[in-house]
């Protein structure tokens, strides 16, 4: 029918059959970089390899991540439906994910005991090498921004790292894990604070271990 270019925005990688002449009201009043996203063809997005991805942490430029136009479309459809059915995503995340109450409160020092964190899998990970497994670390306890550089201060860098480095580096090498928090402007999710690590071509038992089992939304829905 006619090439990608001349279809709107919220036709871009949907069958034919599927499209709607109106503009789903999920993808209504998108950001300029989702809006791109959305916008591009699938078979032109570039999937990141590991040594892409480690360059952007490197480099602190965390914005560069994306997710494959087809899969920001589904997950900002998912988003869209949780805020409808639990007023926010960040409630489904605390009740059916996390299973912590509210207020949210650490029984001891961060990193201290098991029960202040858990690990799963990041529901809708980027697009990125498929042997990249892309994990989130939750936790009870604040992880310390300095509000001058929307960054970690060394120490919670220095705890987070010592974390890193015990669960997973020593398991599988440290060669193959890489962390980053996100800076308050890009979370998705505001309260639950959380930090991401991601690990090339590991083992999935481990992964599966390590996650008691977890298996991402996006592969559920």
């Amino acid at each position: 029918m006619g090439s990608n270019e001349a279809l709107p925005f919220w036709q871009v990688n949907v069958p034919e059959p599927l499209r709607t002449p109106e503009c789903p009201e999920f993808l209504a009043n998108l950001n300029a970089k989702d809006l791109g996203i959305i916008s591009t063809p699938d078979s032109q997005y570039h999937v990141m390899t590991w040594p892409e991805v480690q360059q952007i942490i490197a480099d602190n430029r965390l914005d560069l991540f994306q997710r494959v136009p087809s899969e920001l479309r589904r997950y900002l459809a998912y988003n869209w439906k949780l805020k409808q059915e639990y007023g926010s995503v960040m409630e489904f995340v605390l009740s059916k994910r996390l299973g912590w109450k509210v207020p949210v409160q650490a029984e001891g020092r961060p990193f201290e005991k098991p029960e202040d964190l858990k690990i799963l899998w990041n529901d809708w990970p980027y697009g990125i090498d498929e042997k990249i497994v892309h994990l989130v670390v939750w936790t009870k306890f604040e992880l310390e921004d300095d509000p001058a550089t929307d960054d970690l201060t060394p120490q919670a860098r220095k705890e987070i790292d010592d974390f890193v480095n015990e669960t997973f580096c020593k398991r599988v090498g440290k060669e193959k894990v890489i962390w980053f928090k996100n800076w308050k402007t890009l979370k998705s999710i505001h309260a639950v604070e959380h930090f991401h690590v991601m690990l090339y071509d590991v083992d999935p038992e481990f992964v599966k271990e390590i996650t008691n089992g977890d298996i991402p939304l996006s592969q559920k829905v």
